[in-house]
């Protein structure tokens, strides 16, 4: 089969899903005060218990996002459809270039790769084109390449791990984007809110997220006080979690904090 061939795939690429509402900017900026690990509590408490993405760690700690979810789905090659034998010259028609000039201000790109450790999901190029759209941050169910370049450019990224290997030169293809994808175990939806920090990434379903800004406001307020008392020499089963006692005291001194701050 020649390249020119595999260019003409028999089944149509890229795949492009429908038209999806991304989540509102303030919404968005509210849950960039909510830790993961907060929201992926408060998400629990909700009865929603599959919201942190296994395998993907931070490229470089101390970085934090929060973002409306830009989907892109990796799936298995197939060299009659598709396959990565000509590089660029194939992945430019694919969704992997697709998706990035669907990128938004703000937009955290999700990517479903299956953890592969032979696919080097994104790039430089790739990643400064990200950066230059303003993009937030990219979270990879899998790996990428040219991690010192990447580090340079500032691009908060959590992924699997770094390989030499360009996107689609081992096994997989990016084959769709604006759709449902798994990630580290997780169904992430266009749209969604994905929240990252130094504990991972972390998915906050669109509908659920002002509720979930609601009570994690509250619950990191209360922490800020129970650590101030465990340092003060409080016992623990006192104030983590707060009790009746502790809560009414927590209650007056945030009143307090919030009367001196006017």
């Amino acid at each position: 089969m020649t390249t020119d061939e595999q260019a003409q795939p028999v089944f149509p690429l890229p795949v492009r899903g429908d038209a999806y509402q991304r989540a509102d900017a303030g919404l968005v900026g509210q849950m960039g005060q909510v830790s993961s690990a907060t929201a992926c509590a408060k998400l629990h408490g909700m009865g929603i218990r599959r919201t942190w993405m296994e395998g993907p760690q931070p490229l470089a700690t101390g970085q934090k996002i929060a973002g409306s979810a830009l989907t892109l789905q990796f799936m298995p090659q197939r060299e009659d459809i598709a396959s990565g034998l000509a590089q660029e010259a194939v992945e430019r028609q694919t969704a992997l270039w697709a998706v990035l000039e669907a990128v938004q201000p703000g937009d955290v790109l999700v990517i479903q790769a299956y953890g592969s450790a032979f696919s080097g999901c994104v790039g430089d190029m790739l990643v400064r084109y990200f950066k230059r759209k303003g993009g937030a941050g990219i979270v990879v169910d899998g790996r990428i390449r040219d991690a010192p370049r990447i580090r340079e450019l500032g691009v908060p990224i959590w992924c699997t791990g770094t390989t030499p290997h360009y996107a689609s030169q081992s096994e997989l293809f990016p084959w769709a984007y604006d759709v449902p994808v798994a990630a580290g175990g997780v169904l992430c939806l266009p749209g969604d809110i994905v929240v990252a920090d130094d504990d991972g990434a972390v998915v906050v379903p669109q509908a659920t997220a002002p509720e979930v800004v609601a009570t994690a406001q509250d619950h990191q307020e209360w922490e800020v006080f129970s650590r101030m008392r465990l340092d003060q020499g409080a016992k623990l089963g006192n104030y983590y979690p707060l009790t009746s006692e502790s809560r009414a005291e927590y209650e007056q001194w945030r009143d307090q904090q919030r009367s001196s701050q006017r």
